[in-house]
């Protein structure tokens, strides 16, 4: 399938949920309006899974002055059934060693 066929037919591998927090991981300080940038959303749903993250107990939100600084608890377990025996941190490990190999190149 090519890029263009990818496009139109709307789903991704990885949610947005998993694409706020893989932002979250590799900048603490970032700011929602970057964050939904970054992602392609609207601030308002990177607020909302912002939101969602920090109930589900995967973020903990500190205030630094104008700005949120957020840390991940990273043994929290993926919530899908089929994966609930891996850490969050697997995910985070998996993409940002990703982002650092292709900064090597």
């Amino acid at each position: 399938m090519d890029n263009a066929a990818d496009r139109r037919s709307g789903w991704t591998f990885l949610t947005n949920h998993a694409r706020v927090l893989l932002a979250i991981a590799t900048d603490p300080q970032l700011r929602v309006r970057d964050m939904a940038a970054t992602i392609g959303i609207t601030e308002r749903a990177a607020q909302g899974i912002v939101t969602d993250l920090e109930e589900a107990g995967y973020l903990k939100r500190t205030r630094v002055g104008r700005r949120n600084h957020y840390r991940i608890e990273p043994d929290r377990r993926l919530r899908h059934h089929t994966e609930a025996e891996l850490p969050i941190q697997a995910l985070i490990d998996m993409f940002t060693h990703r982002d650092l190999k292709q900064e090597e190149s």
